[in-house]
């Protein structure tokens, strides 16, 4: 049986041995990186876009800019070749009925992992994104299969779902 990482807000987790890394997703998002010859993955959870300041690097997993880059060192770190990444994204929730659509948090997430995966050239194969929905995905490493579990929102109605 495969060991199971679970990761919070701010944490990633990389590794070369089969794992199931899962995780629980409102409006953060985390991103699966799967390299396709040695089959090594990592995911990581992030709670807002950007990046955080120096003086809090213990927290830096919990801004994307700092979430992709130490998920992305430790899968090189692993002998994982960037040119041989392929992305699933899942998260980005609309859960907080109280703000709208537009200024939530999980489109911003969503919005910078596109863009940074564009940027470093790292296709995406698979994506559940948006919506009210929260989600519980586990992340098999060895085989890059992502299962989900959707976790209908309590505080938004049916007319509010994507």
């Amino acid at each position: 049986m495969k060991e199971r990482i679970h990761i919070h807000i701010g944490e990633f987790h990389a590794s070369s041995k089969p794992v199931v890394i899962h995780t629980v997703l409102g409006s953060c998002v985390s991103v699966c990186l799967i390299d396709t010859i040695r089959f090594s993955g990592g995911m990581n959870h992030i709670l807002m876009p950007g990046q955080t300041d120096l003086f809090n690097l213990k927290e830096s997993a919990r801004y994307g800019i700092n979430a992709m880059e130490l998920l992305l060192d430790s899968l090189t770190g692993l002998g994982s070749d960037r040119k041989r990444l392929v992305a699933k994204v899942f998260g980005g929730a609309h859960v907080i009925s109280s703000i709208s659509k537009e200024n939530g948090v999980g489109l911003k997430n969503i919005s910078f992992v596109l863009d940074f995966l564009e940027k470093e050239k790292i296709p995406i194969t698979s994506m559940d994104v948006g919506g009210s929905d929260s989600r519980k995905i586990f992340f098999h490493t060895d085989s890059g299969n992502v299962f989900l579990k959707r976790i209908p929102s309590l505080l938004m109605t049916n007319a509010d779902n994507d």
